[in-house]
């Protein structure tokens, strides 16, 4: 429980960290559309902060492992989804944009691993 938490903390603050650096670090550095890949990534990591948050928190109640599932398909996801987002916006290697679907499909498998924990 504790460890989703802390991730969540920790993503939490990221999330914002590297928001603010792209609204301002980056503005005029990069062109439009790998900024808007930028916030993209900002934002699908914050959804997936509070997930995370979610997770932590049911696991006081629900001892489940498809919670524990759940809370590391979440957090490979930003690894995964956002990562390659960020690491594409600022270096334009279409490699990284590939690593992308992997990240998305983790979030997908972490949705439906709460989900159906909480509805056991």
């Amino acid at each position: 429980m504790k460890l989703f938490l802390v991730l969540g903390a920790i993503n939490g603050f990221l999330a914002v960290a590297l928001g603010a650096f792209g609204a301002h670090g980056l503005e005029g550095k990069l062109s439009e559309k790998a900024l808007g890949t930028w916030d993209k990534a900002v934002n699908y990591q914050m959804f997936h902060t509070m997930a995370l948050l979610v997770t932590g928190l049911l696991l006081a109640k629900l001892q489940s492992g498809g919670l524990i599932w759940a809370g590391w398909m979440f957090f490979i996801g930003i690894v995964l989804f956002s990562g390659s987002l960020y690491v594409y916006s600022v270096s334009g290697i279409k490699t990284f944009a590939m690593i992308t679907p992997f990240g998305g499909v983790a979030f997908l498998i972490g949705w439906i691993l709460l989900g159906y924990a909480v509805v056991k």
